[in-house]
């Protein structure tokens, strides 16, 4: 498997899991359970503003974040949609890159002011990781609330989206 394939694979992994937990929020009752959806959105809502800070950074083009979250929290199904949009561009992105691009280091900026640089495929690989990482906490939040959060696992992912891989050799 080429970098490439994996980096796409990774990506329509990390849109599935996605829409998954998005949807499964949509199980929390928004009075009763105010915090805690409070706190997965915050968290959720970072991790897109993080994907669209790379987005700028992998197009080399300024953006308009001064920190890693919005002050303001956006609604469920308002961040469903950012989030839709935002997993597309990196399918889109992704596609498009040769093997020669993606091995090209790009030197940006983090919101803190420091100097950084990542190959373009580092940035795609920071975006699967960093959303794995905190999609595990808003699992936990569910966890704590006894509702069954997704298994947000690649293994699964790939299962479920190539049944044939299921079956023995």
């Amino acid at each position: 498997m080429s970098t490439a394939s994996l980096l796409t694979s990774l990506l329509h992994y990390n849109a599935w899991a996605n829409r998954e937990l998005l949807s499964e929020l949509q199980r929390l009752d928004p009075h009763a359970q105010q915090a805690e959806l409070h706190a997965a959105l915050r968290i959720l809502n970072h991790i897109h503003v993080v994907e669209r800070i790379f987005v700028a950074n992998l197009q080399g083009l300024p953006h308009a974040y001064t920190a890693t979250n919005t002050e303001q929290t956006p609604t469920l199904e308002a961040l469903q949609q950012a989030v839709q949009s935002t997993d597309r561009w990196y399918l889109d992105y992704v596609a498009g890159l040769s093997a020669e691009q993606l091995g090209e280091i790009i030197a940006f900026t983090f919101v803190d002011g420091d100097s950084g640089r990542m190959s373009r495929e580092e940035m795609l690989m920071h975006i699967v990781t960093h959303s794995g990482y905190h999609r595990g906490a808003v699992g936990r939040i569910m966890a704590q609330l006894s509702l069954a959060p997704p298994r947000d696992i690649y293994s699964r992912f790939v299962h479920e989206v190539e049944p044939e891989r299921h079956q023995p050799a």
